[in-house]
């Protein structure tokens, strides 16, 4: 045993958790907590400029780093407020985030003290545990039980709250014998697994929904084996995108109102059985449900059982773990006599080839799709994309291509305008090599846009692609349904840049008074020597290069109400006639 400050402990089972990566801002509550940091050498830590901007970090970190949990740090009172956004973010889309915040001193908790406030309380909502510990020698405990409710289960975000006066004061501690608590997670039974499949095999047109669950079980591996022996093809969700190659024969595309395939609903909407994994049924998924059910037979695996039943009654369940359930899964497949899907697949690989949408434009100003024709074409299978919300990512989520799990970050439930640069950064911190892209429009980027001077002082790199029509363009098309185009503008003659005619906030001048590089586009032929330039000079300078393009003001792209009423702008009749890079895809 040894005496120590809480603080110290709290530090200490960090290293023994594993979770060495912090992202924060230091202040006088939290202060005994990076003394501890300091004083023990074994964390890492990124200062980022704001503290929402640490959460988002943390998260990036997370949903980048299989098996590893990022950390956010602040002080008390508005530290702890700012952090709520993050851990909304991070319980929405099932990821664990340790929060840690200072404290007033336990005797001043109920004096309104300077920046005290009941984050524990504001915090309960959104996090799996929220706590302010009251007791020094809780406080090893605590940080147990932190570990253990984030991997155990659906996992999610905590925070600890530490008054300064818990965080000094000494406690007996042996980290030597530490140990972690053990991680629960429900597992499907043999039964179980040869119930679903009996289901399956009396269907004629099933498909597989692949959730986020699965990349948090790292199973994709699993889910593609399961795919090949059964012929069954996979409709990822938009959580669950890389689990199956885009390029994959079985891959069927993307079922939605927004962030969907022509393909992938057409398919859907052929189905007879539907198995899900690891998935909630989203309703920017799902569209309206009596469409989405029909006369569908549905199966649902999660491993929340609060999530069974949630959005609509399946007609079999099953309680576990992605990774466990796809085991049993495969098990029984491997000794079973499967139905020939070959007519079915094949089918679905027609929808695919012929219903894509059209990204080819030669118009200037620039069209949108283009931009994501020539971000696949420039990044290649090994990138990893980042984005949030707006057309921008409902965009890229239509065009871009992800062929690996965790290379497709994106905020699912919450879609917080701003968490694309600071995710980005707690993505790069957690995979310093591959390709990196963030994508935003506008008005995304401008949220949080300080966040990039963080990347230029811990030379984070990456290529951030703009784009820019100077417009909240999702609302803008949302407005369509009201006759309006209202408070949705961002245009405005700068007076520093008139180049940009009327376009607004000069992003260039700003990236670059930050730290960064940053390169402009206007006409279609520029865009992919403009992003290889950008990756090349991002990785050579070690830091972020933002690419801004110059879109047309108003583009609307696809979406609708529900699966069989998506409103198609620039569909396409048939392959052939789009880019180059969707039939390389489809061939």
């Amino acid at each position: 045993m040894a005496r120590m400050r809480a603080a110290d402990a709290a530090v200490l089972i960090l290293e023994k958790e594993g979770a060495t990566q912090t992202f924060g801002v230091p202040g006088a509550a939290i202060n005994p907590f990076y003394s501890a940091m300091r004083a023990h050498g074994g964390i890492r830590h990124v200062l980022a400029r704001h503290v929402e901007g640490a959460s988002h970090m943390a998260e990036g970190y997370t949903r980048a780093a299989a098996g590893n949990i990022g950390v956010c740090i602040g002080t008390s009172g508005p530290a702890g407020t700012d952090m709520i956004t993050g851990l909304y973010s991070a319980s929405a889309d099932s990821i664990p985030i340790l929060a840690i915040t200072g404290q007033a001193p336990v005797a001043r908790l109920h004096k309104e003290d300077f920046q005290a406030v009941d984050i524990a309380a504001i915090a309960k909502p959104v996090t799996k545990m929220a706590v302010t510990v009251l007791e020094p020698a809780q406080v090893p405990g605590t940080f147990a039980q932190a570990f253990h409710l984030m991997r155990s289960g659906r996992p999610g975000p905590v925070l600890i709250d530490l008054p300064i006066d818990v965080q000094l004061a000494e406690i007996e501690f042996d980290i030597e014998t530490y140990e972690p608590l053990p991680v629960h997670r429900p597992v499907a039974t043999p039964a179980q697994a040869a119930k679903i499949m009996e289901m399956v095999a009396g269907a004629q047109r099933p498909l597989i929904v692949a959730g986020g669950g699965i990349v948090n079980a790292d199973a994709a591996d699993r889910l593609v084996e399961l795919a090949e022996l059964t012929g069954i093809p996979v409709i990822p969700t938009l959580m669950g995108w890389g689990t199956i190659p885009d390029d994959h024969p079985l891959m069927a595309g993307m079922v939605g109102l927004q962030t969907s395939h022509r393909y992938g609903n057409a398919t859907f909407l052929e189905s007879d059985l539907v198995l899900g994994i690891g998935n909630r049924w989203a309703n920017r998924h799902t569209g309206g449900l009596d469409t989405y059910r029909g006369a569908r037979t549905f199966i649902h695996v999660d491993i929340e059982p609060t999530q069974i039943g949630r959005v609509f009654p399946p007609d079999y369940s099953v309680v576990s773990d992605a990774g466990a359930a796809l085991d049993q899964l495969l098990a029984v497949a491997r000794d079973s006599e499967l139905p020939d899907r070959t007519a079915w697949a094949q089918e679905c690989r027609e929808r695919k080839r012929t219903m894509q949408r059209k990204t080819h434009f030669e118009d200037v100003p620039l069209k949108p799709q283009r931009v994501y024709e020539e971000m696949n074409r420039a990044f290649g299978p090994d990138a990893r994309y980042v984005s949030t919300i707006g057309l921008s990512q409902i965009a890229g989520g239509q065009f871009l291509h992800v062929y690996r799990p965790r290379h497709w970050i994106n905020c699912g439930q919450a879609g917080p305008l701003g968490w694309t640069i600071p995710a980005t950064l707690g993505v790069r911190v957690a995979d310093p090599d591959s390709p990196l892209v963030a994508l935003s429009g506008d008005y995304d980027f401008q949220f949080m846009i300080e966040e990039l001077a963080v990347a230029a002082q811990f030379n984070l790199p990456y290529v951030h692609v703009v784009v820019n029509n100077s417009y909240l363009g999702l609302i803008r098309q949302a407005q369509r349904g009201f006759d309006m185009d209202y408070c949705v503008q961002l245009a405005f003659d700068n007076v520093n840049s008139p180049e940009l005619e009327g376009y607004g906030v000069d992003h260039l001048k700003v990236a670059e008074g930050l730290g960064c590089k940053a390169l402009r586009v206007t006409r279609p032929e520029e865009i992919a020597p403009t992003l290889q330039r950008a990756h090349a000079l991002a990785m050579e300078e070690r830091l972020p290069v933002v690419v801004e393009i110059i879109l047309e003001r108003v583009t609307n792209i696809a979406m609708g109400t529900e699966l069989d009423n998506v409103v198609e702008f620039e569909a396409l009749a048939a392959a052939g006639i789009d880019a180059p890079t969707a039939v390389a895809l489809l061939d």
